[in-house]
């Protein structure tokens, strides 16, 4: 039996696939479960309208997001800390202080956009990715000073 995937389905297929899966297994877990639709004429113009859309929509995500790096891409974040006396900090950077920062600059970004090997412990300069989209990502330099 033919079927659309409405959901990700582990070790089957992505949402939005056309799959041949047995009769069985559509009838007693995919359809009842919302996990796939029957795989009709109708069904399969309605996917194809929808992977349109979805097209255009990820294509003016990918727009906005290549604007993004241009404007990042030449840009440097300072982040004033309280240290102690031997120079280490009071506590670490993380991915959700980043993006407080660069919020009161005035740049909008996810925290699970930020890509960090760790959080940052110690004064210095460090560069940050962050991916803005699955094919667009920029680094950010990152300069940790004293307050």
């Amino acid at each position: 039996m033919k079927v659309i995937l409405t959901k990700d389905v582990e070790k089957i297929g992505k949402a939005g696939a056309l799959m041949k899966v047995k009769d069985g297994f559509a009838r007693n877990f995919l359809l009842p479960k919302g996990f796939a639709i029957e795989a009709s004429a109708g069904n399969l113009k309605r996917l194809k309208q929808d992977q349109e859309k979805m097209a255009l929509v990820l294509e003016k995500k990918k727009g906005v997001a290549e604007e993004l790096k241009s404007r990042l891409d030449n840009f440097s974040l300072n982040i004033p800390v309280l240290v102690q006396e031997d120079g280490s900090l009071y506590g670490s950077i993380s991915e959700v202080d980043i993006c407080a920062a660069l919020e009161s600059e005035g740049i909008e970004v996810e925290k699970t956009c930020v890509i960090m090997e760790g959080p940052i412990k110690a004064l210095g300069i460090y560069e940050v990715v962050l991916k803005l989209h699955p094919e667009v990502s920029s680094k950010l330099k990152i300069w940790v000073v004293k307050k």
